[in-house]
């Protein structure tokens, strides 16, 4: 399978949202690939506000069977969320899991505005009602599970998509 180029996904990205920008909307990307992407987000669309980063680690509906990830990081939140309107980025979209416990870690900080999800790929596979508002790309077809998607950043912090075989 062709992937398309994760820089130009990211310049599509930042176009849909763009429009939609109020002067106090702040950036939250789930780590580790959801905050290279706000980052390179908040670059292109100019915010103001330092973009933030969650780990969702504790929040997986899976904590109990899994246990701690391997490398978990703290939660920076640089901005207050109260009544912020609130742009919550990720990579990859898959079964929604991973939304669910970001949206609940975002509530712990306050309740914003409203929350829109931003995505750079759509995989299909949905397991929640859940669905992004913007997305550079959804796949024609949704992904086996024995397959994922990963953003890789570069040394020089360029982004690209790579599918990986389980």
């Amino acid at each position: 399978m062709q992937l398309p180029d994760a820089e130009t996904l990211c310049r599509q990205l930042a176009e849909q949202i763009r429009p939609c920008l109020q002067p106090n909307t702040v950036l939250i990307g789930i780590r580790t690939g959801g905050e290279w992407l706000a980052r390179r987000l908040h670059a292109l669309l100019g915010l103001n506000q330092p973009p933030g980063a969650i780990d969702i680690s504790f929040y997986r509906d899976d904590y109990g069977a899994k246990g701690l990830h391997a490398h978990p990081q703290r939660t920076d939140i640089p901005f207050f969320i109260e009544d912020a309107p609130v742009i919550l980025v990720d990579d990859v979209l898959y079964t929604g899991r991973t939304t669910r416990a970001a949206l609940n870690e975002i509530f712990d900080f306050g309740r914003p505005a409203n929350v829109e999800l931003a995505v750079l790929v759509d995989r299909g596979g949905r397991e929640l009602p859940i669905a992004a508002r913007y997305c550079a790309y959804t796949l024609p077809e949704p992904l086996p599970s024995s397959q994922n998607l990963q953003l890789e950043q570069a040394e020089n912090g360029d982004l690209t998509l790579r599918l990986i075989h389980a």
